[in-house]
């Protein structure tokens, strides 16, 4: 049986070009629901390791929720080069953006 790590990364690294996942919504997939933290620490710490697009995890909210400046605008660059647009400074719709697993 895969860890709930392994599981993580794999459904991190399906989220495709111009969509995003929430934190939660990858720890609920991966049998942890409420694992949204560990997603937090396994995308901080395995992000380079495995190539991870990292940029495309935000929050319940539909936010970017990195609180370093730099990171915050390296996110927001990524995803608007991917075709994300936002609605205000941090926010993402939802609705439009979200990728859903079937």
């Amino acid at each position: 049986m895969e860890s709930f790590t392994v599981k993580a990364i794999k459904i991190i690294k399906c989220i495709p070009e111009g969509k995003v996942m929430t934190y939660g919504q990858i720890a609920t997939l991966a049998g942890s629901p409420k694992g949204a933290r560990q997603v937090v620490r396994i995308l901080h710490s395995m992000s380079k390791k495995y190539n991870l697009p990292w940029h495309r995890v935000i929050n319940a909210k539909g936010e970017i929720s990195i609180q370093d400046e730099e990171l915050f605008i390296n996110q927001k660059m990524m995803l608007e080069n991917e075709g994300v647009k936002f609605l205000g400074e941090r926010t993402i719709n939802l609705k439009l953006y979200m990728y859903v697993i079937e």
